[in-house]
């Protein structure tokens, strides 16, 4: 078996050039949350040295004499051009796993090296003329090999936007030129930590004996990517599969001290997370919150709160999680902090086909009901846009029409945010 990793150039900004074409060969950032600091680069703004990390506020004084585009993240748009280039995979792969927004594996059957490499070559012909963003395809014996494939696919033009790893000489080569914190599964703490042992590349880290590796660091993870170096197919499917935990946070815009602001807040990061599970067809049976002040006001008190519930019945409805997230805030809350940042964990999560219910509050004419309702909420919100449709106690994020502001002043910050032509009716492209 062969494994291709399709994944999407610098996919932030690549979405953001399907609408402005005159930015091609342009510096392009794309900034995080609240338009705090660059989280996506073009290739020509990693060549003028902006670095990812770097706080917004720094760019014109460190590169005053270059024209950057600057864009606040839409990730409404951004999904919605990565779902149609996962459409054009799963139309032409025999088998595939979307592994995050802009990145999916394929898995082949066979071995025909020729028509493999070409299958990546035609594939990133097809997503360009189609969808207009450009993607990279790595293909290996393993899942881990193909993932290096995709570095140098990405990097070098020469392979046309195809790599092929499939000889001992061409894994070789592949592993001596591939940092060993860049590979897939070590990171930076064990990159790190391996440097400070002298191993510098893939090829070293791969060359190292299985007793080696059990003494100086004995984790599984590492462990399984060492044997996927060395072709040992041994990353399992299920890896990937449905999430068992999901998150979602935000840093806010100005310092909190309201409960009820914050209870905005947490609504909208709740529905959020109910969104996620119902779209993975999964529910959970225990939510948690957590608020923090913000760590550098050292004049401030510091409190990190936490609080979780647990549920009788595991549910995906945003108006049971939103209940449970309620009574998690208050518990996390403490009077007189001036919070920066809050969150929303829900997990315990399991399939929506087996839902081990309870008899002490459990209503089938009321779940019903709800479940009705969050269809609604979910096809409206699908075909008009994220946030069409809200619950009352939500926080309401949408920027107003006609260049109004948002209504709650700690809504995201996202003055540079791009419109969303794809999604949304008011937006929709008006050609002269």
């Amino acid at each position: 078996m062969y494994y291709a990793v399709v994944d999407c150039d610098n996919c932030y900004v690549s979405c953001e050039r399907v609408f402005r074409p005159e930015l091609k060969g342009k510096p392009v950032v794309v900034l995080s949350n609240n338009d705090g600091c660059v989280v996506a680069r073009s290739e020509e703004a990693k060549r003028l040295g902006i670095k990812a990390g770097t706080p917004y506020y720094q760019l014109e004084q460190r590169f005053p004499r270059n024209k950057i585009a600057v864009f606040s993240s839409n990730y409404e748009l951004y999904g919605e051009l990565t779902a149609r280039v996962m459409s054009l995979i799963r139309k032409s792969a025999p088998s595939y796993f979307r592994y995050s927004i802009d990145e999916c594996f394929v898995y082949f059957l066979d071995d025909d090296l020729p028509r493999l490499k070409q299958w990546g070559e035609d594939m990133h012909n097809s997503v360009l003329r189609q969808v207009g963003v450009p993607v990279s395809v790595g293909i290996g014996s393993t899942k881990t090999l193909a993932k290096v494939a995709s570095h140098f696919a990405k990097h070098y033009k020469g392979y046309r936007h195809s790599c092929l790893i499939a000889t001992p000489q061409q894994r070789t080569k592949a592993l001596q030129l591939y940092p060993v914190d860049d590979v897939w599964g070590v990171g930076r703490r064990y990159g790190a930590r391996l440097r400070e042992l002298g191993v510098e590349t893939a090829y070293d880290f791969a060359s190292k004996s299985e007793t080696w590796l059990r003494m100086y660091f004995n984790n599984k993870v590492l462990l399984r990517t060492w044997k996927e170096l060395q072709c040992i197919d041994c990353v399992p499917n299920e890896t990937w599969a449905k999430k068992q935990s999901i998150c979602t946070s935000r840093s806010f815009a100005t310092l909190i001290t309201d409960i009820n602001e914050l209870r905005t807040n947490v609504a909208n990061y709740t529905a959020r997370c109910a969104e996620k599970l119902r779209r993975q067809h999964t529910v959970a049976s225990v939510v948690a919150v957590f608020v923090q002040t913000g760590p550098f006001r050292e004049d401030m008190p510091q409190h990190n709160g936490f609080a979780e519930v647990h549920l009788l019945t595991p549910t995906n409805s945003t108006t049971l999680l939103l209940k449970a997230a309620n009574e998690a805030l208050t518990r996390a809350f403490r009077r007189g902090c001036h919070y920066k940042k809050a969150g929303v964990i829900v997990m315990g999560i399991t399939s929506d086909s087996a839902i081990q219910t309870n008899f002490v509050d459990f209503d089938a004419e009321r779940f019903a009901r709800l479940k009705r309702l969050d269809s609604v909420v979910d096809r409206v919100n699908k075909q008009y846009g994220s946030e069409t449709l809200v619950i009352a106690t939500q926080q309401y994020t949408r920027q107003g029409g006609q260049g109004k502001a948002d209504v709650f002043a700690n809504a995201m910050r996202h003055a540079y945010r791009s419109k969303n032509p794809t999604t949304r009716w008011a937006d929709i492209i008006q050609l002269k």
